[in-house]
């Protein structure tokens, strides 16, 4: 039996791992937008509705990502909300350049 990680900053480096097909990546970044823009309008235009569709956005294109581009078990399945903070972070390193949609090697 694999030993739990017993911290985030143990489990990001991990969960990069598990995010290292350039294809992966940026679904979780399409997911990830999608989900920030389902969420600002659903508040901003009071349509409450629209957050049936934020982890549908989110967790859809994630895992679309890993069944056909990863191939491996998405972290979230044993770290749900480790892995949710993972996945912003990644979004933001992304976008900000900090890590590369190319490499796990950042």
């Amino acid at each position: 039996m694999e030993e739990r990680i017993k911290s985030f900053k143990a489990f990001y480096p991990f969960y990069l791992k598990q995010h290292s097909n350039k294809t992966c990546r940026l679904l979780h970044v399409v997911g990830t937008t999608f989900v920030f823009a389902l969420a600002i309008t659903a508040i901003y235009h009071n349509i409450p509705k629209l957050w049936i569709f934020v982890p549908i956005a989110g967790y859809g294109f994630a895992w679309i990502g890993h069944y056909f581009f990863e191939k491996n078990k998405p972290a979230t399945f044993q770290y749900p909300l480790w892995s949710l903070r993972s996945d912003f972070k990644m979004y933001f390193e992304i976008l900000s350049g900090k890590i590369s949609l190319n490499s796990s090697k950042d």
